[in-house]
């Protein structure tokens, strides 16, 4: 398994399909956020969640890993799939703290359901609620990736998601989740987003080590070799 992905990259090759439709109409959604988020909303309270950041922490490893990620975006999804695996196990081992942060520049690719906001603010929902089970509802949220141009999931949907990851879905956190108790902290902090080495525009995913972004050029071929980003 891991001699085929050495071989083949299929993150770079989906990166370099990809990556230029998503930098040429990021100028435009982080406005039409800009414009849309004019405060920051309520922010989650959940020992996991950094309010002035938004970063959702897993782990307590002495190297940072910070991923920038967009529900609807397919190259995230795809980030998810080749490299999610070994990064669960740097935090598992306690090599790395990893902070998630769910942002929202693809919500025009929705018809106009606002998928990307809704997932994000769901996301946090899960953390302030169910903490344990909040990264297994963000890659079974990956697992189930609506496309791009869809209208996404319905919130009953992000709801039996959750479900189905093993969170406790109280009636609580349906009517966090249905009514999108976050979306405008997720609004306000996405224009945030620092930019990746030579980006023009907000992308996803945006990758940090140790608080310095990095080029997506800069994964390793083979996922079992993430860890040499903190060498």
């Amino acid at each position: 398994m891991a001699t085929a992905v050495r071989k083949t990259n299929w993150f770079a090759i989906w990166l370099s399909i990809a990556a230029v439709v998503v930098i040429v109409v990021v100028t435009g959604i982080v406005i039409a956020v800009n414009n849309k988020a004019t405060a920051p909303g309520a922010a989650p309270q959940s020992s996991l969640v950094d309010q002035k950041t938004g970063a959702i922490a897993f782990g307590d490893g002495d190297d940072t890993m910070d991923t920038y990620i967009d529900f609807m975006c397919p190259i995230c999804g795809q980030f998810e799939q080749v490299y999610g695996s070994a990064i669960t196990a740097l935090v598992d081992d306690g090599s790395i703290t990893l902070n998630v942060h769910p942002i929202a520049i693809l919500d025009r690719y929705s018809q106009d359901t606002e998928y990307s906001s809704r997932a994000a603010s769901a996301m946090y929902s899960v953390a302030v609620a169910d903490p344990a089970h909040v990264y297994d509802f963000m890659t079974a949220m990956f697992a189930n990736q609506p496309e791009e141009n869809s209208t996404g999931l319905t919130d009953a949907q992000i709801v039996e998601v959750a479900k189905k990851a093993g969170v406790n879905v109280t009636s609580s956190l349906e009517k966090s989740i249905t009514g999108h108790a976050y979306v405008s902290f997720v609004q306000s902090l996405t224009p945030k987003t620092p930019l990746a080495p030579g980006a023009t525009g907000i992308g996803t995913p945006t990758i940090a080590i140790n608080g310095e972004t990095i080029a997506l050029s800069k994964l390793p071929s083979d996922p079992n070799d993430i860890g040499t980003l903190f060498s």
